[in-house]
């Protein structure tokens, strides 16, 4: 594959930390000049920003513009979603200005099922050793710069894998996990294109459920940050459960707050938006 550059300028919410470290991808990884190289459906990306200019740089499958514009869901109008959440209340402005170049990627579904069932119980630098050793001992090779990178794997191509095998890469008790979801996903129990043409989100999500090591928290990850892009769903984690008590149900003791409250309020205050709402909030919590 030819290297190939693509470049735009005064593009509006458009930061490389608010993308890459607001929790929604795995693949991507800070360089010592402060960009960002990352490995998503089979490209090798490097994009910096420099004032109000954003270079891409790499090789990839197809026309680097297209590939960009899609994966970086830069046909959306974010300026508008963000002035809509910031009349919600002083919360979601404040959460807003602290994250606001933050995009939600147009993820590979199998990878993004995938990633999130490695993500549950663990840490980020844990989760990401994991991906690459997976992506690397199954995945294709892509050579850029010099450097050797790793595509993701493909169902197919982990069909032969056996427990031991996703264990000996430090999968830990998701290895089974991990083993029954590709399985059901090859033998169609569940369909991946069905689910990518289906477009009622409950639906969607009841099949999700289906697949081994998938509950609510990782269903509603796979709905927001895959190809999937439904921005109705509103994951809940120890982090978003925190946020949600202490600016709005106010309990002494978090631990009593259920899921069930939570998602009713969000479904309120929020709507149809309730996923970017999240990412928000949840970023501007973590981070600040």
């Amino acid at each position: 594959m030819q290297e190939q550059i693509y470049k735009i300028k005064n593009i509006d919410s458009f930061e490389l930390k608010d993308i890459f470290d607001c929790g929604q991808c795995f693949r991507w990884n800070k360089e010592d000049d402060g960009s960002y190289t990352g490995v998503f459906k089979g490209n090798v990306l490097n994009v910096s920003k420099n004032d109000k200019e954003i270079t891409f740089k790499g090789v990839c499958n197809g026309n680097i513009k297209d590939v960009v514009e899609e994966y970086f869901d830069l046909n959306r109008d974010y300026e508008k979603i963000k002035e809509e959440l910031s009349k919600i209340d002083e919360n979601m402005k404040t959460s807003i200005e602290y994250g606001k170049g933050i995009r939600i990627l147009n993820q590979d579904l199998f990878e993004t099922i995938i990633s999130f069932i490695i993500s549950a119980n663990n840490n980020i630098p844990r989760i990401k050793g994991i991906i690459e050793r997976l992506s690397k001992k199954y995945g294709n090779e892509i050579i850029w710069n010099g450097k050797k990178y790793y595509a993701f794997p493909t169902a197919k191509s982990l069909k032969d894998v056996s427990v031991k095998e996703y264990r000996d890469l430090g999968l830990g008790f998701r290895d089974i996990r991990l083993y029954e979801t590709v399985k059901m996903i090859l033998e169609g129990k569940v369909n991946l294109e069905e689910l990518e043409k289906n477009k009622n989100t409950m639906e969607v999500r009841e099949k999700l459920l289906e697949l081994s090591g998938v509950g609510p928290k990782v269903a509603d990850c796979i709905l927001l940050f895959s190809d999937l892009k439904r921005f109705e769903v509103f994951p809940i984690d120890v982090w978003v459960r925190r946020v949600m008590n202490d600016l709005y149900i106010k309990k002494e003791d978090e631990t009593k707050v259920n899921k069930k409250e939570i998602e009713k309020l969000a479904k309120e205050k929020f709507g149809d938006l309730a996923g970017l709402a999240q990412q928000y909030l949840f970023y501007w919590r973590r981070e600040a």
